[in-house]
């Protein structure tokens, strides 16, 4: 689910019956939750609006999910082995790892 770049993850509590969100890619925690789609669209919604709104109040500029940047931690070998991938195929360790990712995101979000 998203809603103004901001992107809601959804899972379903089976003992409560109810589903429930988190705003991810954020440090400030922002939740929703809902019975059904609709009811989960606006939650969302009406909670990215009040964090808006409360950051707005703060004069604290909203955090901004996915800016782009992403630190990778590894072990040394990990590390290693794709910058050598790299290099054989002729892309720069940063286009191999944006590679990486997008392949594997693609293959699991399909």
């Amino acid at each position: 689910m998203k809603y103004k770049g901001y992107t809601g993850l959804v899972e379903f509590d089976e003992d409560a019956k109810i589903f429930h969100g988190e705003v991810i890619g954020l440090r400030d925690v922002i939740t929703f939750q809902g019975r059904s789609v609709a009811e989960l669209e606006k939650a969302l919604v009406d909670s990215v609006e009040y964090y808006l709104a409360w950051c707005a109040e703060r004069n604290k500029q909203p955090e901004k999910p996915f800016s782009g940047k992403l630190m990778v931690r590894t072990t040394p070998e990990i590390h290693s082995r794709a910058a050598i991938a790299a290099a054989r195929i002729g892309l720069s360790l940063n286009k191999y790892i944006e590679k990486a990712i997008e392949d594997e995101t693609q293959r699991v979000l399909a």
